[in-house]
Protein backbone atom coordinates (compact mmCIF):
# COMPACT_ATOMS: atom_id res chain seq x y z
CA UNK A 1 0.00 0.00 0.00
CA UNK A 2 0.98 3.23 -0.94
CA UNK A 3 1.69 5.95 2.10
CA UNK A 4 -0.64 8.98 2.80
CA UNK A 5 1.05 11.58 0.71
CA UNK A 6 -0.07 13.81 3.59
CA UNK A 7 1.63 11.93 6.97
CA UNK A 8 4.33 14.13 7.59
CA UNK A 9 6.09 13.97 11.05
CA UNK A 10 9.46 15.51 9.66
CA UNK A 11 12.67 14.76 11.78
CA UNK A 12 14.41 18.16 12.85
CA UNK A 13 18.00 18.82 11.18
CA UNK A 14 20.06 17.89 13.53
CA UNK A 15 18.94 13.69 13.83
CA UNK A 16 19.64 13.43 9.74
CA UNK A 17 22.92 15.06 10.89
CA UNK A 18 24.16 12.81 13.40
CA UNK A 19 23.03 10.39 11.22
CA UNK A 20 25.32 11.49 8.18
CA UNK A 21 28.24 12.26 10.11
CA UNK A 22 30.60 10.10 9.79
CA UNK A 23 30.08 10.34 5.45
CA UNK A 24 32.46 12.35 3.73
CA UNK A 25 29.42 13.43 1.56
CA UNK A 26 28.81 17.26 0.45
CA UNK A 27 25.34 16.83 1.53
CA UNK A 28 23.08 20.10 3.07
CA UNK A 29 19.62 21.29 4.44
CA UNK A 30 17.82 23.13 2.10
CA UNK A 31 14.59 24.86 1.87
CA UNK A 32 13.50 27.23 4.80
CA UNK A 33 15.14 25.36 6.87
CA UNK A 34 18.40 26.07 5.38
CA UNK A 35 17.11 29.98 6.35
CA UNK A 36 17.06 29.64 9.79
CA UNK A 37 20.25 27.72 10.25
CA UNK A 38 21.49 30.48 8.19
CA UNK A 39 19.71 33.42 10.88
CA UNK A 40 20.56 31.20 13.80
CA UNK A 41 16.68 31.19 14.57
CA UNK A 42 13.19 29.60 14.30
CA UNK A 43 11.44 31.92 11.95
CA UNK A 44 8.46 29.74 11.56
CA UNK A 45 6.90 25.93 11.42
CA UNK A 46 8.53 23.61 9.11
CA UNK A 47 6.10 20.67 7.90
CA UNK A 48 8.79 18.65 6.10
CA UNK A 49 12.73 18.68 6.01
CA UNK A 50 14.57 18.93 2.85
CA UNK A 51 18.15 18.20 2.13
CA UNK A 52 19.95 18.13 -1.08
CA UNK A 53 22.84 15.68 -2.47
CA UNK A 54 25.12 15.01 -5.60
CA UNK A 55 22.67 12.54 -7.51
CA UNK A 56 25.38 9.70 -7.46
CA UNK A 57 25.86 9.82 -3.59
CA UNK A 58 22.21 8.94 -2.68
CA UNK A 59 22.85 5.48 -2.37
CA UNK A 60 25.26 6.56 0.64
CA UNK A 61 22.81 8.47 2.03
CA UNK A 62 19.95 6.19 1.71
CA UNK A 63 22.24 3.09 3.41
CA UNK A 64 22.52 5.50 6.99
CA UNK A 65 18.68 4.73 7.07
CA UNK A 66 18.28 1.00 6.81
CA UNK A 67 14.75 1.02 8.93
CA UNK A 68 12.81 4.09 5.92
CA UNK A 69 11.56 3.03 2.84
CA UNK A 70 12.36 5.36 0.12
CA UNK A 71 10.27 6.82 -2.61
CA UNK A 72 10.16 9.05 -5.40
CA UNK A 73 8.04 11.18 -5.44
CA UNK A 74 6.48 14.03 -8.40
CA UNK A 75 3.19 15.18 -10.35
CA UNK A 76 1.67 15.23 -6.49
CA UNK A 77 2.08 11.51 -6.20
CA UNK A 78 4.48 9.01 -4.68
CA UNK A 79 5.81 5.82 -6.51
CA UNK A 80 8.45 3.32 -4.96
CA UNK A 81 11.65 4.27 -6.08
CA UNK A 82 12.60 2.20 -8.59
CA UNK A 83 15.55 3.31 -11.35
CA UNK A 84 13.14 4.49 -13.79
CA UNK A 85 11.18 6.00 -11.44
CA UNK A 86 14.73 7.98 -9.61
CA UNK A 87 15.69 8.75 -13.55
CA UNK A 88 12.25 10.48 -13.85
CA UNK A 89 12.19 13.02 -10.71
CA UNK A 90 14.57 14.16 -8.54
CA UNK A 91 12.42 14.19 -5.29
CA UNK A 92 12.99 11.07 -2.82
CA UNK A 93 10.88 10.80 0.36
CA UNK A 94 12.37 9.27 3.12
CA UNK A 95 9.25 6.65 5.05
CA UNK A 96 8.97 5.09 8.43
CA UNK A 97 7.11 2.41 8.66
CA UNK A 98 6.67 2.14 12.09
CA UNK A 99 5.57 5.48 12.70
CA UNK A 100 3.46 5.76 9.39
CA UNK A 101 5.04 8.73 8.44
CA UNK A 102 7.53 10.84 5.99
CA UNK A 103 10.84 11.64 7.65
CA UNK A 104 12.69 13.83 5.34
CA UNK A 105 12.91 14.60 1.58
CA UNK A 106 15.96 14.02 -0.66
CA UNK A 107 16.78 16.36 -3.58
CA UNK A 108 19.07 14.52 -5.95
CA UNK A 109 21.12 17.27 -7.80
CA UNK A 110 22.96 17.15 -10.63
CA UNK A 111 26.85 17.56 -10.29
CA UNK A 112 30.47 17.25 -12.04
CA UNK A 113 32.23 15.25 -8.92
CA UNK A 114 32.39 18.58 -6.47
CA UNK A 115 30.93 20.87 -8.33
CA UNK A 116 27.24 21.65 -7.54
CA UNK A 117 24.70 22.29 -11.08
CA UNK A 118 21.67 23.39 -10.78
CA UNK A 119 18.59 21.65 -11.99
CA UNK A 120 16.85 24.89 -13.10
CA UNK A 121 20.06 25.73 -15.53
CA UNK A 122 22.87 24.08 -16.01
CA UNK A 123 25.05 27.16 -16.68
CA UNK A 124 24.77 27.39 -12.89
CA UNK A 125 27.58 25.80 -11.29
CA UNK A 126 29.20 26.58 -7.99
CA UNK A 127 31.44 24.05 -6.28
CA UNK A 128 30.27 22.82 -3.14
CA UNK A 129 32.88 23.89 -1.03
CA UNK A 130 31.36 27.17 -1.50
CA UNK A 131 27.76 26.68 -1.52
CA UNK A 132 27.64 24.43 1.30
CA UNK A 133 27.61 26.20 5.00
CA UNK A 134 27.50 25.24 8.54
CA UNK A 135 25.48 26.15 11.69
CA UNK A 136 27.28 26.96 15.08
CA UNK A 137 26.50 23.26 15.73
CA UNK A 138 27.85 21.68 12.82
CA UNK A 139 24.48 21.21 10.76
CA UNK A 140 25.66 21.45 6.93
CA UNK A 141 23.06 23.82 4.91
CA UNK A 142 22.75 25.16 1.99
CA UNK A 143 23.92 28.90 1.27
CA UNK A 144 21.56 31.38 1.28
CA UNK A 145 21.71 33.00 -2.19
CA UNK A 146 21.06 29.51 -3.57
CA UNK A 147 18.05 28.64 -1.44
CA UNK A 148 16.23 31.76 -2.37
CA UNK A 149 17.37 31.20 -6.34
CA UNK A 150 14.70 27.68 -5.83
CA UNK A 151 12.70 30.17 -3.98
CA UNK A 152 12.24 32.72 -6.38
CA UNK A 153 10.15 30.38 -8.69
CA UNK A 154 6.60 29.96 -7.01
CA UNK A 155 6.56 33.03 -4.42
CA UNK A 156 4.49 31.24 -1.97
CA UNK A 157 3.74 33.13 1.46
CA UNK A 158 6.58 31.45 2.98
CA UNK A 159 9.01 31.91 0.32
CA UNK A 160 7.87 35.84 0.26
CA UNK A 161 8.56 35.61 4.33
CA UNK A 162 12.02 34.02 4.05
CA UNK A 163 13.21 36.01 1.67
CA UNK A 164 12.44 39.23 3.55
CA UNK A 165 13.84 37.92 6.60
CA UNK A 166 17.31 36.88 4.34
CA UNK A 167 17.79 39.19 1.64
CA UNK A 168 19.28 42.58 3.88
CA UNK A 169 21.64 40.13 5.57
CA UNK A 170 22.84 38.66 2.34
CA UNK A 171 26.74 39.85 1.54
CA UNK A 172 27.74 41.98 -1.61
CA UNK A 173 29.20 38.28 -3.23
CA UNK A 174 25.59 36.86 -2.40
CA UNK A 175 23.64 39.66 -3.73
CA UNK A 176 25.65 39.71 -7.08
CA UNK A 177 25.18 35.47 -7.28
CA UNK A 178 21.70 35.81 -6.84
CA UNK A 179 20.78 38.80 -9.18
CA UNK A 180 23.11 36.71 -12.14
CA UNK A 181 20.52 34.03 -10.96
CA UNK A 182 17.28 35.62 -10.99
CA UNK A 183 18.57 37.46 -14.67
CA UNK A 184 19.44 34.14 -16.21
CA UNK A 185 16.37 31.71 -15.23
CA UNK A 186 13.71 34.74 -13.67
CA UNK A 187 13.76 37.41 -16.17
CA UNK A 188 12.79 40.31 -14.70
CA UNK A 189 11.97 39.18 -11.32
CA UNK A 190 11.04 41.27 -8.81
CA UNK A 191 13.28 40.17 -6.28
CA UNK A 192 15.59 41.61 -8.01
CA UNK A 193 15.57 45.43 -7.13
CA UNK A 194 15.01 44.50 -3.37
CA UNK A 195 18.04 42.22 -3.21
CA UNK A 196 20.52 44.84 -4.33
CA UNK A 197 19.33 47.30 -1.88
CA UNK A 198 22.11 47.81 0.11
CA UNK A 199 21.77 47.06 4.37
CA UNK A 200 24.39 46.69 7.30
CA UNK A 201 24.42 43.74 7.10
CA UNK A 202 25.17 43.22 3.38
CA UNK A 203 29.10 45.36 3.77
CA UNK A 204 30.59 41.87 3.31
Amino acid sequence: MTPDIDAWAAWHPRAVADRLAVLDVPWYVAGGWAIDLHVGGTLRDHEDLEIAVPAAEFPAIAGRFPELAFYVAGRGAVVPATPDALARYHQTWAYDPAAEAWRFDVFREPHDGDVWISRRDARLRRPYAEIVRRSPDGIPYLAPDVVLFFKAKHRRPKDENDFAAVAPVLTVAERAWLTHALDLVHPGHPWREPVNRRSPGSSR
